[in-house]
Protein backbone atom coordinates (compact mmCIF):
# COMPACT_ATOMS: atom_id res chain seq x y z
CA UNK A 1 0.00 0.00 0.00
CA UNK A 2 1.17 3.37 -0.79
CA UNK A 3 2.23 5.57 1.68
CA UNK A 4 0.57 9.34 1.49
CA UNK A 5 2.73 11.42 3.19
CA UNK A 6 4.28 14.25 1.06
CA UNK A 7 6.34 16.11 4.29
CA UNK A 8 9.52 14.91 2.11
CA UNK A 9 10.58 14.83 5.59
CA UNK A 10 12.86 11.20 5.40
CA UNK A 11 14.35 8.85 7.58
CA UNK A 12 18.28 9.76 8.55
CA UNK A 13 21.37 7.85 7.35
CA UNK A 14 24.51 9.84 8.10
CA UNK A 15 27.13 10.61 5.14
CA UNK A 16 29.92 8.39 4.60
CA UNK A 17 32.00 10.71 3.82
CA UNK A 18 31.46 13.59 6.70
CA UNK A 19 35.08 13.14 8.02
CA UNK A 20 37.01 13.73 4.30
CA UNK A 21 36.91 17.15 4.76
CA UNK A 22 36.38 19.05 8.09
CA UNK A 23 39.74 19.94 9.59
CA UNK A 24 39.93 18.87 13.51
CA UNK A 25 41.67 21.22 16.36
CA UNK A 26 43.06 19.80 19.29
CA UNK A 27 41.47 21.90 22.57
CA UNK A 28 44.61 22.95 24.78
CA UNK A 29 47.00 20.07 25.28
CA UNK A 30 43.83 17.28 25.88
CA UNK A 31 42.46 14.47 23.95
CA UNK A 32 39.84 15.94 22.48
CA UNK A 33 39.57 16.98 18.65
CA UNK A 34 36.94 20.20 17.63
CA UNK A 35 35.67 20.49 14.19
CA UNK A 36 37.43 23.74 13.31
CA UNK A 37 33.60 24.91 12.55
CA UNK A 38 30.91 24.04 15.66
CA UNK A 39 27.12 25.06 15.56
CA UNK A 40 26.00 26.80 18.14
CA UNK A 41 21.76 26.83 18.97
CA UNK A 42 21.62 30.01 20.40
CA UNK A 43 18.88 31.31 17.99
CA UNK A 44 17.22 28.90 15.20
CA UNK A 45 16.10 26.17 17.42
CA UNK A 46 13.38 27.28 19.97
CA UNK A 47 10.27 26.62 19.92
CA UNK A 48 9.07 29.41 17.74
CA UNK A 49 11.10 28.79 15.21
CA UNK A 50 10.44 25.71 12.52
CA UNK A 51 11.33 22.37 13.99
CA UNK A 52 12.00 20.51 10.31
CA UNK A 53 14.53 23.65 9.27
CA UNK A 54 16.07 22.97 13.07
CA UNK A 55 16.31 19.39 12.28
CA UNK A 56 17.99 20.18 8.54
CA UNK A 57 20.44 22.15 10.05
CA UNK A 58 21.46 20.15 12.34
CA UNK A 59 21.81 17.07 9.65
CA UNK A 60 24.00 19.40 7.31
CA UNK A 61 25.85 19.92 10.23
CA UNK A 62 26.86 16.56 10.87
CA UNK A 63 27.04 15.58 6.81
CA UNK A 64 29.86 18.41 6.88
CA UNK A 65 31.55 16.72 9.55
CA UNK A 66 30.53 18.85 12.47
CA UNK A 67 30.53 17.17 15.41
CA UNK A 68 30.37 20.09 18.26
CA UNK A 69 26.77 20.98 19.07
CA UNK A 70 26.87 23.77 21.25
CA UNK A 71 23.78 24.33 23.43
CA UNK A 72 22.79 25.60 26.99
CA UNK A 73 20.16 25.69 29.74
CA UNK A 74 18.03 29.26 28.62
CA UNK A 75 18.48 29.10 25.02
CA UNK A 76 15.12 29.29 22.53
CA UNK A 77 12.87 31.20 23.20
CA UNK A 78 11.37 30.23 25.31
CA UNK A 79 13.74 29.42 27.57
CA UNK A 80 14.92 25.44 27.40
CA UNK A 81 13.38 24.64 23.96
CA UNK A 82 16.54 24.56 22.15
CA UNK A 83 17.28 21.78 24.34
CA UNK A 84 14.25 19.99 24.10
CA UNK A 85 13.95 20.64 20.16
CA UNK A 86 17.64 19.11 20.10
CA UNK A 87 16.47 16.15 21.95
CA UNK A 88 13.77 15.31 19.84
CA UNK A 89 15.68 15.21 16.79
CA UNK A 90 18.48 13.63 18.60
CA UNK A 91 16.45 10.77 19.29
CA UNK A 92 15.20 10.49 15.79
CA UNK A 93 18.30 11.20 14.08
CA UNK A 94 21.38 10.96 15.98
CA UNK A 95 21.02 7.90 18.45
CA UNK A 96 23.29 5.94 16.50
CA UNK A 97 25.77 8.54 16.39
CA UNK A 98 26.06 9.57 19.60
CA UNK A 99 29.53 8.64 20.44
CA UNK A 100 30.33 10.82 16.93
CA UNK A 101 28.98 13.82 18.90
CA UNK A 102 30.54 15.80 21.26
CA UNK A 103 27.72 18.27 22.94
CA UNK A 104 27.93 21.14 25.35
CA UNK A 105 25.46 22.79 27.57
CA UNK A 106 25.90 25.67 30.13
CA UNK A 107 24.89 27.40 32.87
CA UNK A 108 24.80 30.78 34.33
CA UNK A 109 22.26 33.65 32.93
CA UNK A 110 18.68 33.48 34.51
CA UNK A 111 16.94 30.69 33.88
CA UNK A 112 13.69 30.09 36.90
CA UNK A 113 12.14 32.20 39.42
CA UNK A 114 13.60 32.55 42.80
CA UNK A 115 17.10 32.67 44.41
CA UNK A 116 18.16 29.24 42.83
CA UNK A 117 17.89 30.01 39.12
CA UNK A 118 20.54 32.14 38.04
CA UNK A 119 24.38 32.52 38.47
CA UNK A 120 26.62 30.11 40.10
CA UNK A 121 25.74 28.51 43.31
CA UNK A 122 26.06 24.83 43.38
CA UNK A 123 22.44 24.62 43.44
CA UNK A 124 22.22 25.74 40.49
CA UNK A 125 24.44 24.59 38.19
CA UNK A 126 23.76 20.73 39.10
CA UNK A 127 20.26 21.41 39.34
CA UNK A 128 20.42 23.21 36.07
CA UNK A 129 22.50 20.62 34.34
CA UNK A 130 20.03 17.67 35.53
CA UNK A 131 17.12 19.04 33.79
CA UNK A 132 19.28 19.92 30.78
CA UNK A 133 19.71 16.28 30.42
CA UNK A 134 16.05 14.99 30.99
CA UNK A 135 15.00 17.43 28.51
CA UNK A 136 17.89 16.18 25.79
CA UNK A 137 17.36 12.98 26.87
CA UNK A 138 20.84 12.25 27.67
CA UNK A 139 22.98 10.40 30.60
CA UNK A 140 25.48 13.08 30.02
CA UNK A 141 27.15 15.70 28.35
CA UNK A 142 30.57 16.45 27.40
CA UNK A 143 31.35 19.28 28.57
CA UNK A 144 29.45 21.30 30.76
CA UNK A 145 30.60 25.32 31.25
CA UNK A 146 29.83 28.13 34.10
CA UNK A 147 28.65 30.47 31.70
CA UNK A 148 29.48 33.67 33.39
CA UNK A 149 31.46 34.79 36.25
CA UNK A 150 29.40 35.54 39.59
CA UNK A 151 30.77 37.77 41.47
CA UNK A 152 28.52 36.80 44.99
CA UNK A 153 29.22 33.21 44.89
CA UNK A 154 33.07 31.75 46.20
CA UNK A 155 34.43 30.91 43.09
CA UNK A 156 35.84 27.59 45.20
CA UNK A 157 32.11 26.08 45.46
CA UNK A 158 31.39 26.94 41.57
CA UNK A 159 34.36 24.49 40.72
CA UNK A 160 33.44 22.17 43.14
CA UNK A 161 30.24 21.52 41.41
CA UNK A 162 32.17 22.01 37.83
CA UNK A 163 34.09 19.08 39.57
CA UNK A 164 31.14 17.08 41.55
CA UNK A 165 29.33 16.63 37.71
CA UNK A 166 32.19 15.16 36.02
CA UNK A 167 32.77 12.49 39.06
CA UNK A 168 29.02 12.12 38.88
CA UNK A 169 29.42 11.00 35.23
CA UNK A 170 27.04 14.13 34.05
CA UNK A 171 30.05 15.56 32.24
CA UNK A 172 33.12 14.31 30.72
CA UNK A 173 34.77 17.75 30.60
CA UNK A 174 34.03 21.38 31.84
CA UNK A 175 34.35 24.83 30.81
CA UNK A 176 33.93 28.78 31.76
CA UNK A 177 32.68 31.37 29.62
CA UNK A 178 33.15 35.38 29.73
CA UNK A 179 35.42 35.07 32.70
CA UNK A 180 38.64 37.34 32.41
CA UNK A 181 42.22 36.57 32.30
CA UNK A 182 42.62 36.79 36.06
CA UNK A 183 38.91 34.68 36.89
CA UNK A 184 40.36 32.25 34.21
CA UNK A 185 44.03 32.05 36.07
CA UNK A 186 41.92 31.25 39.37
CA UNK A 187 39.67 28.70 37.92
CA UNK A 188 42.55 27.19 36.30
CA UNK A 189 44.35 26.43 39.39
CA UNK A 190 41.26 25.24 41.29
CA UNK A 191 40.05 22.73 38.76
CA UNK A 192 43.80 21.52 38.56
CA UNK A 193 43.58 21.20 42.41
CA UNK A 194 40.39 19.39 41.78
CA UNK A 195 42.18 16.81 39.21
CA UNK A 196 38.82 17.96 36.90
CA UNK A 197 39.75 18.68 33.12
CA UNK A 198 39.21 21.85 31.88
CA UNK A 199 39.85 22.19 28.37
CA UNK A 200 37.92 25.02 27.28
CA UNK A 201 37.43 28.67 27.48
CA UNK A 202 33.88 29.89 25.43
CA UNK A 203 35.14 33.71 24.17
CA UNK A 204 33.45 36.36 22.50
CA UNK A 205 35.87 37.23 19.82
CA UNK A 206 36.44 38.92 16.63
CA UNK A 207 37.96 40.83 13.69
CA UNK A 208 36.36 43.80 15.58
CA UNK A 209 36.08 42.48 19.48
CA UNK A 210 39.72 41.71 20.22
CA UNK A 211 39.34 41.77 24.14
CA UNK A 212 40.87 37.91 24.74
CA UNK A 213 43.96 39.37 23.39
CA UNK A 214 44.39 41.81 26.55
CA UNK A 215 45.60 38.67 28.92
CA UNK A 216 43.34 35.32 28.01
CA UNK A 217 44.36 34.04 25.46
CA UNK A 218 48.09 34.31 27.04
CA UNK A 219 46.22 32.41 30.15
CA UNK A 220 44.96 29.97 28.36
CA UNK A 221 47.95 29.25 26.90
CA UNK A 222 50.07 29.06 30.08
CA UNK A 223 46.96 26.20 31.69
CA UNK A 224 47.07 24.82 28.28
CA UNK A 225 42.91 25.43 27.38
CA UNK A 226 41.59 25.77 24.37
CA UNK A 227 39.41 28.73 23.16
CA UNK A 228 36.58 28.32 20.92
CA UNK A 229 35.01 31.80 20.05
CA UNK A 230 31.33 32.87 19.43
CA UNK A 231 30.29 35.68 17.60
CA UNK A 232 32.87 35.60 15.26
CA UNK A 233 31.15 37.44 12.95
CA UNK A 234 30.18 40.29 15.25
CA UNK A 235 26.76 39.54 15.19
CA UNK A 236 25.94 40.01 11.65
CA UNK A 237 28.62 42.99 11.32
CA UNK A 238 31.49 41.19 9.48
CA UNK A 239 29.49 40.35 6.94
CA UNK A 240 28.30 41.52 3.77
CA UNK A 241 25.12 42.73 4.50
CA UNK A 242 25.13 45.66 5.76
CA UNK A 243 27.40 47.44 2.70
CA UNK A 244 24.56 49.05 0.49
CA UNK A 245 22.77 50.27 4.21
CA UNK A 246 20.39 48.43 6.97
CA UNK A 247 17.70 45.94 5.15
CA UNK A 248 14.16 46.19 6.58
CA UNK A 249 14.67 42.52 8.60
CA UNK A 250 18.14 42.84 9.64
CA UNK A 251 19.32 42.37 13.05
CA UNK A 252 20.10 45.90 12.80
CA UNK A 253 17.41 47.24 11.93
CA UNK A 254 15.17 45.57 14.86
CA UNK A 255 17.28 46.53 17.50
CA UNK A 256 18.50 43.87 18.86
CA UNK A 257 20.71 44.30 22.21
CA UNK A 258 23.85 43.55 20.48
CA UNK A 259 23.79 45.30 17.27
CA UNK A 260 22.37 48.65 16.21
CA UNK A 261 21.78 50.88 13.84
CA UNK A 262 24.75 53.33 15.09
CA UNK A 263 27.18 50.59 15.36
CA UNK A 264 26.54 49.72 11.74
CA UNK A 265 26.94 53.22 10.62
CA UNK A 266 30.11 53.89 12.88
CA UNK A 267 31.93 50.90 11.31
CA UNK A 268 30.47 50.54 7.74
CA UNK A 269 33.43 51.88 6.32
CA UNK A 270 35.82 49.64 7.59
CA UNK A 271 33.43 46.67 6.96
CA UNK A 272 33.52 47.90 3.46
CA UNK A 273 37.52 48.39 3.41
CA UNK A 274 37.42 44.47 4.85
CA UNK A 275 35.29 42.78 2.12
CA UNK A 276 37.57 44.02 -0.24
CA UNK A 277 40.47 42.36 1.37
CA UNK A 278 38.39 39.00 1.55
CA UNK A 279 37.27 39.44 -2.00
CA UNK A 280 41.49 39.63 -3.02
CA UNK A 281 41.15 36.57 -1.10
CA UNK A 282 38.24 34.63 -3.08
CA UNK A 283 36.43 34.89 0.01
CA UNK A 284 32.93 36.63 1.52
CA UNK A 285 33.60 38.95 4.28
CA UNK A 286 31.96 36.55 6.35
CA UNK A 287 34.54 33.18 5.37
CA UNK A 288 37.71 35.59 5.74
CA UNK A 289 36.47 36.24 9.55
CA UNK A 290 36.25 32.28 10.30
CA UNK A 291 39.05 31.70 8.44
CA UNK A 292 40.88 34.93 10.32
CA UNK A 293 39.88 33.37 14.05
CA UNK A 294 41.44 29.73 13.25
CA UNK A 295 44.95 31.28 12.49
CA UNK A 296 44.91 32.94 16.46
CA UNK A 297 46.68 31.52 19.04
CA UNK A 298 44.77 29.14 20.92
CA UNK A 299 41.52 28.71 19.38
CA UNK A 300 40.27 25.52 18.54
CA UNK A 301 37.16 25.71 16.70
CA UNK A 302 35.18 28.71 15.81
CA UNK A 303 30.80 28.71 17.19
CA UNK A 304 28.76 29.83 13.99
CA UNK A 305 24.88 30.03 14.22
CA UNK A 306 22.73 29.52 11.19
CA UNK A 307 19.55 30.31 10.10
CA UNK A 308 19.98 27.92 7.03
CA UNK A 309 21.38 24.89 5.60
CA UNK A 310 22.34 26.61 3.22
CA UNK A 311 23.86 29.67 5.57
CA UNK A 312 25.82 26.45 7.44
CA UNK A 313 27.36 25.51 4.07
CA UNK A 314 28.62 28.99 3.30
CA UNK A 315 30.28 29.44 6.33
CA UNK A 316 32.27 25.74 5.80
CA UNK A 317 33.21 27.57 2.69
CA UNK A 318 36.09 29.57 4.88
CA UNK A 319 37.96 26.22 5.51
CA UNK A 320 38.76 26.14 1.90
CA UNK A 321 41.23 29.12 2.59
CA UNK A 322 43.23 29.48 6.02
CA UNK A 323 46.34 30.71 4.81
CA UNK A 324 47.11 34.05 5.51
CA UNK A 325 50.00 36.26 4.14
CA UNK A 326 52.20 38.57 6.96
CA UNK A 327 50.72 41.32 4.14
CA UNK A 328 47.24 40.92 4.88
CA UNK A 329 47.19 39.74 8.51
CA UNK A 330 49.16 43.89 9.17
CA UNK A 331 46.05 45.05 6.68
CA UNK A 332 43.31 43.52 8.44
CA UNK A 333 44.65 44.85 12.08
CA UNK A 334 45.33 48.70 10.52
CA UNK A 335 41.53 48.32 9.23
CA UNK A 336 39.69 47.02 12.52
CA UNK A 337 42.23 49.04 14.95
CA UNK A 338 41.69 52.00 13.04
Amino acid sequence: MKINDKSGVITYNASKSRYDEMKYNRSGNSGVLLPAISLGLWHNFGFVDNFWNSQEILRTAFDLGITHFDLANNYGPPYGSAEENFGRILKKDFLPYRDELFIASKAGYDMWPGPYGNMGSRKYLIASLDQSLKRMGLDYVDIFYHHRPDPETPLEETMLALADIVRQGKALYVGISNYSADQTEKAAELLRALKVPFILHQARYSIFDRWVEEGLLKTLSKHSVGCIAFSPLAQGLLTEKYINGIPENSRAAKQFTYLDKETVSNNIEKVKALAEVAHQRGQKLSQMAIAWLLNQQQVASVLVGASSSNQLKENIIALENLDFSIEEMRLIDKISKG
